[in-house]
């Protein structure tokens, strides 16, 4: 057995959680799995989820997907080569695909709750979330804008202390970006820009290049807020005030850190080639390029986490879901993503011990 099958065979699957189940999670996740069979080498993992939801949806997109499910994470390997393994978490109603119902929320939470804790309790390598739709979990006390935040409350909940700072980061292969504010209105974006909020967010974008990525002397590129990074004032101030002050303490640390750069002139392939990550001040200014780049694979990394959580960079599609349409192109990725970082950390650690 080589060393790479060794550890692939005894490293923890992936938690791959249930996300809203009338959406196409069902879809690409049953999907997934017959790819990762095909494939063979692929990272294994195991669902959070509702059996009979996954059984119902197999069944409406003719896809033979056994289910198997499981009493504990440790029986997902040896089950993984035959069937898709499932810890169950029912849901309260029928699923019906695109027709969203509240009393799903509870069992779509619980997944997200269940995977972290599996993770810090060493049962699972890392989590892997299926998109969710945030207005049906309001019902249920769900008071995050998003998946991002609400995992930094859980890693302070499982793994004690203040909840850390989240970092959300979209990954292709030709470009790593950051929004430092995520999902919230445009109109307040400019309040919320920060010497602090910048410099923390770089710090742990640098972080997590050089110990989950790899990249040994990182790069980062910062862009502007305003059009032409502010034309040296005449469209608007915050570059001056705020972006390039941040940069400069920065770079007086020893972070390689550019900008306040135009954001209009950032991602062509040029510009690309002179960072290994760039910071943008708001999520379309982030978002747009990426998913220009890469709509159907790109993968959304959460950093500053005390694990590795990834998902498919995209949302419900509630239009699309139970029809075939899905593509799993961007969950497969996640899953690998998510597989490799963990490999990485797991390296780390045992380099540290």
């Amino acid at each position: 057995m080589t060393a790479a099958r060794n550890e692939r065979e005894h490293r923890p699957p992936l938690a791959l959680t249930m996300g809203e189940p009338a959406g196409i999670g069902p879809d690409i996740s049953l999907l997934a799995w017959l790819k990762a069979r095909s494939v063979g080498a692929a990272p294994r993992f195991f669902m959070l989820a509702c059996p009979a939801t996954l059984s119902d949806r197999a069944r409406a997109l003719g896809l033979e997907v056994p289910i198997a499910e499981i009493a504990t994470a440790e029986e997902a390997a040896p089950r993984f080569a035959e069937a898709l393994p499932v810890l169950p978490i029912r849901c309260p109603h029928p699923v019906v695909a695109g027709t969203p119902h509240a009393r799903a929320a509870v069992a779509v939470i619980g997944a997200i709750e269940l995977a972290t804790r599996l993770v810090h309790d060493g049962h699972a390598a890392a989590v892997v979330t299926n998109p969710i739709a945030k207005r049906t979990l309001q019902s249920a006390g769900f008071a995050h804008p998003g998946h991002t935040e609400f995992l930094a409350e859980l890693a302070a909940r499982v793994w004690g202390g203040t909840a850390p700072l989240p970092v959300m980061m979209l990954v292709c292969d030709a470009l790593r970006v950051v929004p430092l504010t995520i999902h919230v209105p445009l109109a307040r974006v400019p309040a919320l820009i920060s010497r602090q909020l910048i410099q923390d967010t770089v710090r742990i974008t640098a972080r997590a290049l050089a110990t989950d990525f790899g990249v040994s002397s990182p790069r980062i590129a910062v862009a502007g807020l305003n059009p032409h990074a502010g034309e040296a004032g005449m469209l608007g101030s915050e570059e001056l005030t705020t972006i390039a002050p941040a940069i400069a303490d920065l770079q007086r640390e020893g972070l390689a850190v550019s900008g306040p750069l135009s954001a209009d002139t950032m991602f062509h392939a040029g510009a690309r080639a002179r960072y290994d990550a760039a910071v943008t001040m708001y999520h379309d200014q982030a978002l747009i390029p990426i998913k220009t780049l890469a709509f159907e694979d790109g993968v959304n990394v959460t950093l500053g986490l005390p694990f590795v959580r990834t998902s498919p960079d995209h949302g419900t599609a509630f239009d699309i879901a139970g029809t075939g349409k899905a593509s799993p192109a961007s969950l497969i990725a996640a899953l690998a993503l998510a597989d490799e970082l963990a490999r990485r950390r797991a390296r780390v650690a045992v380099a540290g011990s």
